[in-house]
């Protein structure tokens, strides 16, 4: 799983081919460290389907607010450069996370 920084993030996410899975997360955020071991299973069981990043917005911040992420958990796919779905918050549970990298791939 790549994790992704302010410099990174364009040339891995906004102008990547094909389907990226960002993991959006905090040092404090303890759903957010829960689900860390479950988004790392999914993204070596879907490598081959879809790019899989994390991005800890505590060091990233104006990149976070820049693409609408104002609290954490956010589980978001962009294709195209473009956010086109995202769990966020209470919503990020397993069965939720795999259905939506299901419905990308």
């Amino acid at each position: 799983m790549l994790e992704l920084t302010k410099d990174t993030f364009e040339p891995e996410v906004l102008k990547a081919d094909g389907v990226v899975f960002v993991d959006y997360c905090s040092d404090g955020c303890v759903p957010c460290q829960a689900l860390m071991p479950f988004v790392h299973e999914m993204a070596d069981k879907y490598a081959a389907n879809m790019k899989f990043c994390t991005l800890n917005i505590t060091r990233a911040r104006r990149l976070a607010i820049g693409q609408k992420i104002m609290g954490v958990p956010v589980m978001a796919i962009y294709k195209g450069g473009e956010k086109v779905e995202e769990l966020v918050k209470d919503d990020c549970t397993e069965e939720s996370i795999e259905n939506l990298i299901k419905k990308y791939i």
